[in-house]
């Protein structure tokens, strides 16, 4: 299938390791050039020359953390100045601190507020209006699964990818008209480094190893077995596509089966 992303510009954020890197390596497959940011100029960097390399697209790297609003318009500048214009805005972001409620007090909500709600909005508030004049556009939030089905010890990100969900499925109505799609995608238990740090943090609370922390959440999972990054981008790849051009103001979960709502 021809997802019609050849000489389509992308951004993609968190991109120097897990789901970010797989979704940039999928879009640059499928012909799309590349901006990819994160926090440490000496990853992003050596990871875009890796996807550039591998791929032969046109991918560059730039140092940015997504939670300072200055960083955010000057990595927006920075694909503009590059490649003239942004099609495809893929939002993501490491987690926030796992932990309980009574863990964290209202400068740690603050932060994780910055981190997940405001720069979807930011990011959002700087690509909408070139898509708008364009009347061509795509916007993906990598959220979670506990969007649907708070997961234990999360609350910072129960409560929060829950509210990038409610800002952009009103998002999605608002620009529908003007050709610009709006999803988010949710992945659960998928194989990458923050899904390792967390059997790692629950196994030594429980007294347990890593591996049979990870076993659980296999049982929980009608396929049994955790996912695989590449399974999550061939979705994010297909809703950011040309193909994909009457999908909007959706969630979709990528998780095995391990949502039990019917809908």
């Amino acid at each position: 299938m021809d997802l019609g992303l050849h000489n389509k510009v992308a951004l993609v954020c968190a991109a120097s390791r897990g789901l970010g890197r797989a979704v940039a390596e999928e879009l640059a497959a499928e012909g799309a050039s590349l901006v990819i940011c994160a926090r440490k100029p000496e990853t992003i960097e050596r990871v875009a020359n890796e996807i550039a390399d591998s791929t032969r697209a046109d991918v560059i790297g730039i140092a940015a953390d997504v939670s300072i609003p200055d960083d955010v318009a000057r990595l927006v500048q920075s694909v503009i100045d590059n490649f003239g214009r942004i099609d495809i805005l893929v939002t993501n972001s490491g987690g926030p601190p796992a932990g309980p409620f009574e863990a964290f007090d209202l400068e740690e909500w603050e932060a994780a507020t910055r981190l997940l709600l405001y720069s979807s909005v930011n990011l959002a508030g700087a690509v909408v209006p070139g898509m708008k004049e364009r009347r061509w556009g795509r916007i993906l939030n990598i959220t979670s699964i506990a969007v649907k089905q708070p997961v234990d010890n999360l609350i910072l990100s129960n409560s929060l990818r829950a509210a990038v969900t409610g800002f952009a499925r009103t998002l999605a109505n608002e620009v529908a008209q003007f050709g610009i799609t709006v999803n988010n995608i949710m992945p659960g238990y998928t194989r990458t480094e923050r899904v390792e740090e967390l059997a790692k943090m629950m196994a030594v609370k429980q007294g347990i190893t890593p591996e049979e922390f990870v076993a659980r959440w296999e049982k929980e999972i009608p396929m049994r077995r955790i996912g695989d990054p590449r399974e999550f981008a061939a979705l994010a790849a297909f809703l950011v596509s040309e193909r994909a051009s009457f999908i909007t103001g959706t969630s979709i979960p990528v998780d095995g089966g391990w949502i039990k709502a019917l809908i």
